[in-house]
């Protein structure tokens, strides 16, 4: 500051040189500052003391493009990536990155990938919060070691993701709830809203319908996922299977083997026809074997789904 004023001082007198001279140094410092910042290595690289039992730390290479998404899901997480890259930008005219997502919908269809997806993109570590280390029996005690992961944001930048995030974020007029629940879920409100880390704050559930109301205010973006639609699981079956699939397949029948399975199902039905052309040495999967495969894993579902 002082030396954009000595820059402005400058010019007026008319030494038009010292002054752009100035704010090239200025700018200078700036770009580095951006740089280092962006590029600071991550000061842990495993969790220890406290946080050893709270965090299970990864580093994923997968990419959002891996993913077999709708636009709907797809859109808000290209978003999310696009202005975390450029949040110095942003930060520059007071405005901030997207931060903080929520991610609801049926179990496997990719919400868990997600967190490796935006952590391998970005080059971040991945903290999973450990819920059996988290919450504890004891008063007060879950909400101390919420307070020392929020911490840890600020000091280790990564993605931070918590899963079965219905464990701390129940509703808190449910006819079930107990004191210390709501304890839990005000102290994460209160550390979440505070948060004004680098890091991106991911959490995950099945069941949104149990989530508090006042927890999809205190998150940037609720990105929803869907089981896929025919044309996803084709899409999906062409990636798993793209060195196993023949010339002519008869998707009608695969698409309808496939129909109200997650992204996840279908993958383990890939994966099982993939193991079964291996064992027969076959180099390429039937039609028919593809959807009893498929339809295996119909029989499997919970009869809720």
């Amino acid at each position: 500051m002082v030396a954009l004023q000595i820059a402005a001082n400058s010019a007026k007198r008319g030494d038009g040189k010292q002054a752009k001279e100035l704010r090239d140094l200025v700018d200078e410092v700036k770009r580095r500052q951006s740089h280092d910042r962006q590029s600071s290595p991550v000061p842990i690289a495993r969790p220890s003391g406290d946080l050893a039992g709270l965090l299970a730390t990864s580093f994923p290479k997968t990419r959002l493009s891996e993913m077999v998404l709708s636009k709907e899901t797809l859109g808000p997480l290209s978003r999310v990536i696009h202005e975390y890259r450029h949040q110095e930008k942003l930060r520059s005219h007071g405005l901030s990155a997207r931060r903080k997502l929520l991610l609801v919908g049926p179990p496997g269809c990719g919400k868990t990938m997600t967190a490796s997806a935006i952590a391998g993109e970005l080059h971040l570590p991945l903290f999973s919060v450990q819920l059996h280390g988290l919450i504890t029996k004891f008063m007060g005690e879950t909400s101390a070691k919420l307070h020392l992961l929020f911490e840890a944001m600020h000091s280790t930048r990564g993605v931070y993701f918590f899963d079965e995030f219905d464990a701390i974020g129940g509703n808190r007029g449910a006819s079930n709830d107990v004191g210390e629940a709501r304890r839990i879920l005000n102290s994460y409100l209160q550390f979440l809203e505070q948060d004004d880390s680098d890091s991106l704050i991911l959490a995950a559930t099945n069941f949104v319908d149990m989530l508090d109301d006042a927890l999809f205010r205190r998150f940037d973006d609720v990105v929803r996922y869907s089981r896929p639609s025919k044309q996803e699981a084709e899409s999906l079956i062409r990636n798993r299977l793209h060195a196993f699939l023949p010339s002519r397949v008869g998707w009608k029948k695969i698409q309808s083997a496939a129909e109200g399975l997650s992204h996840a199902e279908i993958a383990r039905a890939c994966d099982d026809a993939a193991k079964q052309c291996v064992i027969d040495d076959r180099a390429k999967v039937t039609t028919c074997h593809l959807a009893e495969f498929l339809n295996e894993r119909q029989l499997a579902r919970s009869p809720n789904e």
